[in-house]
């Protein structure tokens, strides 16, 4: 990772600190500032066509805050925020919402913006915090970057993921946007998206 790419996260906290001290901000007041974070670090590691969509339609499992996509037709996952005053991740990680999130969705980050949850297929398979929340809260100061490098793998490893395309019938149809069904019976892997 290169100094200037560190400085993405030294902008970020920045850019919370300066929204916490308006003292009238709402969760969704954050969301920019994330959304900015994940399209920066998507060009960073070649993804530069990565799409963050705040607010998305609502899925079948609910309404997560983010949606991450390839641009054209593969979602790479989802992200549920909950506001940086939120210190107890462990509590919103067993929550009904997140139980229904984490059993549909086989890539999903939760995070308060400081800390960040990478689920696969309902399982936690890392965590990452960026900064101290009373830092960030109680003193109203920019929190000194922390973990950079596991935040960085944690979001490289969420932005990389994609599902297979379901397989297709013979070319024909190919590049018509025209999917041909496979034969009857056979089964392709189910998928959230």
């Amino acid at each position: 990772m290169t100094h200037s790419e560190r400085a993405y996260f030294k902008t970020y906290l920045q850019r919370l600190v300066k929204i916490v001290r308006r003292e009238d901000a709402r969760e969704e007041t954050f969301y920019p500032a994330l959304a900015d974070l994940i399209r920066q670090i998507a060009a960073a590691t070649g993804r530069a066509d990565i799409q963050v969509t705040i607010l998305p339609r609502p899925t079948e499992a609910g309404n997560p805050d983010f949606r991450v996509w390839d641009g054209t037709s593969r979602i790479v996952g989802y992200i549920e925020a909950k506001p940086p005053s939120e210190e107890l991740l462990d509590r919103v990680e067993h929550s009904e919402q997140l139980e229904r999130y984490r059993s549909t969705f086989p890539n999903l980050i939760l995070t308060n913006f400081l800390e960040f949850r990478l689920y696969r297929d309902g399982k936690r398979v890392a965590t990452a915090q960026l900064g101290r929340p009373v830092v960030l809260h109680t003193l109203k100061h920019t929190p000194p970057p922390e973990n950079i490098d596991a935040v960085w793998e944690l979001l490289d490893q969420f932005l990389g993921f994609s599902l297979p395309r379901p397989p297709y019938r013979g070319d024909a149809g190919r590049g018509t946007g025209e999917a041909h069904p496979l034969p009857a019976g056979h089964r392709t892997p189910a998928t959230a998206f």
